[in-house]
């Protein structure tokens, strides 16, 4: 289903009846409706991080839910797409953190591919219709994914942007984990507290001290 180490991690999950109910009301709204992502691309967040290579976890609400956005990672929008304004705020403090340029496009693969779990705790959205589907299903099944890495030994860092991430500090060991908080990088609170927060050089730092090779957050060109 994964095509990686998660069709494992994930197998009991996969198999218990809420998760077929969840698929066929999913299958359901991909019919009727225009829905985002597009199919193929649901669980792109897991198929480009697999479990093991889980270096830090970014946790978003819901997919964008305008044409062309939305292709399965949090935060991400496919090339060509105008950055949205939390990703803005989130490469500002980026550049003020670690000095590295702007990026000029809001394609994130680069750190899906770098170990940076970009999930959505909602895979599915209508089209022009935010939070459509919070009551679908989907957060038992992302609350499994984020379970599963803050129970692996191997630690990793929970960077939880705004009140919604931060409700699943509950599901993180901390003994094992290192948890990052901040207000959310959208333009409504981002001066509150996201700006100066640097969460990109305290993954890193974390990171090496645990002995593992830190995450390359510059984003190169398309």
């Amino acid at each position: 289903m994964f095509g990686n180490d998660w069709d494992e991690v994930l197998k009991e999950e996969i198999h218990q009846p809420y998760f077929g109910e969840l698929m066929q009301r999913v299958e359901e709204e991909y019919r009727t409706h225009t829905v985002y992502p597009p199919e193929p691309l649901l669980f792109q967040a897991l198929k480009l991080t697999p479990f093991a290579a889980v270096k830090a976890v970014i946790l978003g609400q819901d997919p964008y839910h305008g044409q062309g956005q939305a292709h399965g990672l949090s935060f991400s929008v496919l090339p060509g797409v105008k950055i949205p304004p939390s990703l803005r705020n989130m490469y500002k403090e980026l550049s003020s953190d670690l000095g590295v340029p702007v990026p000029d496009h809001g394609y994130l693969i680069h750190w899906a591919e770098e170990g940076v779990l970009l999930l959505n705790t909602v895979l599915t959205v209508r089209e022009g219709q935010a939070a459509s589907h919070q009551k679908l299903g989907w957060q038992r099944f992302t609350d499994a994914v984020i379970r599963a890495i803050g129970e692996r030994e191997q630690p990793a860092v929970f960077i939880l942007w705004g009140a919604h991430a931060q409700k699943k500090e509950a599901l993180i060991d901390a003994s094992r984990h290192h948890v990052l908080k901040s207000v959310h990088p959208s333009p409504l609170s981002a001066r509150g507290g996201f700006f100066g927060s640097r969460p990109f050089s305290q993954t890193n730092a974390y990171l090496e001290t645990h002995g593992i090779q830190p995450i390359n957050w510059e984003i190169p060109p398309l």
